[in-house]
């Protein structure tokens, strides 16, 4: 008789599990640090999230997986390959950027803040969502998805005697439990038609499923479909977004607006690529419709916010999050049509590694100026040369990387990666559709960008900048001039490994 007991790859599972273990320190930490050191809790999480992302040097060149089947190994529920690392290296690598304008943010929030349960919560978020691309089964899948999800529904919600930040988080929460409760029972119809929870033999048995129970089948991959759909904030499931981003810290709008994404379109790849290829012909149209929709909205959105009304900064990044969620389903509805799904998965994780390092760099500098213009307009940015022409510089780097223009060479590349996938799988129309929603987009990225650099109106107002938000926005702007400088790297670094 085989054993059951399993021996666990320590070194595979490690950076979600520092993640989780520093969570648990802080939160015990916490009961015995007197109020005037709260403050060191920020700079453990911090120290924790730089461990768990170091810890994903050591797997660069491995494809290791544990949690397997007694007597097949080759069927396991965590595999830590390059898709898993890049999605990883995303989620990590944004959750220590957004640890840093939190340090700062709740410093600045006179005690409305409670430090040890914002940076459980924080933690244990990140360590879901680093978990979530390692799933490969549905059951991992599920969890990891609500333990990413469930506290950052707290964390929104978290600032005391805040009415907006209260019913942004109702909001969000409404909407993502409905989105949970539509994927598990997409989740258990299919595991009814097939028997099986992991990715690789529902691929195998979807295929062979019984005729009594094919409607069964395509209702629970329709379903499926319908609740990560929730979970990229695709149109029409985008209208917690800007009201969501407004209520909440801006280090966590930050947060949502990437790892957020990151964690809905790896779980999306993984239940349309992995395992239901055999069904492209019903998901993969669904998923192009579904990105037309959502860049067009996004993009409309973001154009018609007005500069003077207030937090229209924080909105229009919003509505930009959307349009963005467009672009990076536009490679994903590709794998479907293409002979080569790999290439189109390895186009929307270049893409996302592009949006995260640019987006977090938006935000940070949104931090900055948020911490002097309370309301956080886009009319507050102009002028913003005269008082710090480096914090106007980078902003406007961001933004042209954002709308795909030079000196922003990785948003341009990036842009012309997904492009390029549409028109290989045939999807000309979506091609011609990104294309006019790159131009809309441009007329607010640059509208927004030239009143940086446009005369003040009244006294200049300084922006001081203290160190985390600094570095954030240092390590954003290295990060998006050295892609600039070497593209290719990036394709390169997302060669998925899935298949």
């Amino acid at each position: 008789m085989s054993s059951l007991v399993q021996s666990v790859d320590w070194l595979a599972i490690a950076p979600p599990t520092i993640a989780a273990v520093v969570g648990l320190v802080v939160l015990v930490a916490d009961l015995f640090l007197a109020e005037s050191r709260k403050p060191l809790l920020g700079w453990i999480a911090v120290a924790g999230l730089a461990a768990a992302a170091l810890m994903l040097l050591p797997l660069l060149d491995a494809d290791r997986s544990t949690f397997c089947l007694v007597g097949d190994t080759e069927v396991c529920s965590y595999t830590a390959d390059r898709f898993t690392l890049v999605i990883q290296f995303l989620v990590l690598g944004g959750a220590l950027l957004c640890a840093l304008l939190s340090v700062t943010a709740l410093k600045d929030s006179g005690k409305r803040l409670p430090e040890g349960e914002y940076w459980f919560l924080f933690l244990s978020s990140a360590a879901g969502a680093a978990l979530l691309p390692a799933s490969r089964d549905l059951a991992t899948l599920v969890v990891a998805l609500e333990v990413a999800s469930l506290p950052a529904f707290a964390l929104v919600g978290l600032r005391h005697g805040d009415r907006r930040s209260s019913e942004a988080a109702l909001k969000f929460f409404l909407s993502s439990v409905t989105a949970t409760a539509v994927s598990l029972l997409g989740i258990s119809f299919v595991y009814a038609a097939t028997g099986t929870l992991h990715l690789t033999r529902v691929a195998e048995r979807i295929q062979d499923v019984d005729g009594q129970l094919a409607t069964l089948a395509q209702t629970g991959v329709v379903l499926t479909l319908v609740g990560f759909a929730f979970k990229t904030a695709a149109v029409p499931f985008h209208f917690w977004v800007p009201d969501t981003y407004v209520g909440a810290p801006l280090p966590i709008a930050a947060y949502l607006s990437v790892i957020g994404k990151a964690v809905g379109f790896s779980g999306l790849i993984l239940v349309t690529v992995v395992a239901l290829p055999s069904y492209a012909d019903a998901w993969a149209p669904a998923l192009a419709v579904l990105a037309a929709l959502t860049m067009t909205v996004g993009n409309v959105g973001a154009l018609r916010q007005q500069p003077t009304r207030a937090y229209s900064a924080v909105r229009l990044l919003a509505w930009s999050s959307v349009g963005q969620a467009g672009y990076l389903l536009v490679p994903i509805a590709a794998a479907g049509y293409s002979d080569d799904p790999e290439k189109s998965v390895g186009s929307t994780l270049a893409y996302a590694l592009m949006y995260g390092a640019v987006n977090l760099g938006a935000f940070a500098v949104a931090a900055l100026v948020g911490r002097a213009h309370r309301l956080n307009r886009v009319a507050d940015y102009r002028g913003l040369h005269a008082v710090s022409p480096l914090t106007a510089l980078l902003m406007g780097f961001f933004l042209l990387c954002l709308a795909g223009l030079p000196p922003g060479v990785i948003g341009l590349f990036a842009k012309v990666t997904v492009f390029a996938a549409a028109v290989d799988a045939g999807l000309g129309w979506l091609a011609v559709v990104m294309a006019v929603n790159v131009v809309i987009a441009l007329v607010y990225y640059l509208r927004w960008t030239a009143l940086l650099f446009r005369a003040t109106e009244g006294e200049p107002v300084r922006h001081r900048g203290p160190a985390p938000v600094t570095v954030a926005i240092a390590l954003t702007a290295v990060l998006g001039v050295a892609l600039s400088g070497a593209p290719q790297l990036v394709l390169r670094f997302t060669d998925t490994g899935l298949f």
